[in-house]
C-alpha cells in the first residue's frame, strides 16, 4: 500500500495543472460533438448526391423560382 502522503501529493498534482485540465472538460464534448456534425454532414451530402445521380439530375439543372423563364 503507498504511503498516505505520496498519494495527497499525486492527487494535489492531478488536481492542480495551471488550467490545462479544466480546458481539456470543456473541449473534449466539444470536439466530439463538432466531429459528429462533420460525419452527420458528410454523410448528408453524400446521400444527396447519390440520390441526384441516381435520378439522372445534375447539380444546377432545375430553375430558381426568380430566375427569368426562358424565351
Amino acid at each position: 500500500m503507498a504511503a498516505p502522503g505520496r498519494v495527497m501529493g499525486a492527487a494535489a498534482v492531478l488536481a492542480h495543472q495551471g488550467g490545462w485540465d479544466e480546458i481539456l472538460l470543456v473541449l473534449t464534448p466539444i470536439a466530439l460533438f463538432a466531429g459528429l456534425l462533420w460525419l452527420a454532414n458528410s454523410r448528408a451530402n453524400r446521400e444527396l448526391r447519390r440520390r441526384a445521380e441516381a435520378d439522372g439530375d445534375t447539380a444546377g439543372s432545375e430553375p430558381d423560382a426568380d430566375d427569368p423563364p426562358s424565351p
